[in-house]
């Protein structure tokens, strides 16, 4: 029986966290059962989505990517940083304990105009934790702020994102195979087969992969590969079903993958306490 979706209300409790030129950086936290989601908001000052436990799939309007629309899986390793106005919405895929900082427009890095997928390091996790405490004083406050946003800019970024064409002005058959693809990401068809399957030529979707999402196709079914395998290993299926699940002969080849991808292997991302597999 499917779950039952949850609907946040993004701005509650907006006024309260809203980060100021004084106060540049707000942390607010929150648990969220898995399935709950905001719908698609937008908001002045920028935000990083990270979540200190479970996984969220964070969808944004990117103008600094091709495609200007992108999709990201954002496990406890990662944050998503949305830049000012961007309109993003935000899905549990497994419960989790959300943490967002708000950043005031004022301190956010140079160039960083559109969306990014940034490694948290061991301190940036800690210095998240550390300004969520409550009752926190001010000078304290002001010196975790300063370091905490010279790690962010510091940051490694990665690349877990997976970009649509735009549904208004992007190729439709572009659109069509990505769906196709992100449907059926155990198919092990070429790229030839699936522009077939659209109607054109694998020259000309080569082509638009290129031009309209500003990467090969062989780049852009790994990340929706990694979109498709990570909520899966959370969930604690098995490796090697997991890696039969994304097309993949052999579990080797896939971990071999998602190592070079990850720097982790996925067994890393899975449940601790053991297999927690939905029925």
């Amino acid at each position: 029986m499917p779950r039952s979706r949850l609907s946040v209300v993004p701005n509650a409790d907006a006024v309260r966290f809203r980060p100021t030129r004084s106060r540049p950086v707000r942390v607010r936290s929150r648990a969220l059962a898995a399935d709950a989601h905001f719908e698609p908001h937008r908001h002045a000052w920028a935000q990083v989505a990270y979540c200190a436990s479970g996984i969220l799939q964070v969808g944004a309007a990117d103008p600094g990517s091709a495609s200007g629309e992108v999709t990201y899986i954002v496990p406890p390793s990662r944050a998503v940083w949305i830049a000012p106005d961007a309109l993003h919405s935000v899905h549990v895929l497994q419960a989790a304990q959300f943490r967002t900082l708000y950043v005031d427009a004022s301190v956010a890095p140079a160039g960083w105009n559109g969306c990014r997928v940034l490694v948290v390091s061991p301190l940036l996790r800690e210095l998240v934790q550390a300004l969520d405490e409550p009752q926190l004083a001010r000078p304290r406050e002001t010196l975790l702020t300063a370091l905490l946003l010279d790690e962010l800019q510091a940051a490694d970024t990665h690349g877990l994102g997976v970009p649509l064409p735009p549904a208004e002005t992007g190729d439709k058959r572009l659109r069509a195979l990505c769906e196709a693809v992100l449907r059926a990401p155990a198919e092990r068809a070429t790229l030839a087969q699936w522009a077939a399957d659209v109607g054109a030529s694998e020259r000309t979707m080569a082509r638009l992969f290129r031009e309209q999402l500003g990467t090969s196709y062989q780049q852009w079914r790994q990340q929706a590969v990694l979109a498709h395998a990570l909520p899966l290993l959370a969930r604690g299926v098995s490796v090697s079903q997991v890696a039969f699940a994304s097309g993949y002969a052999s579990e080797s080849a896939f971990t071999a993958m998602f190592k070079a991808a990850m720097g982790q292997p996925p067994s890393r991302f899975q449940p601790r306490n053991g297999p927690t597999l939905a029925a």
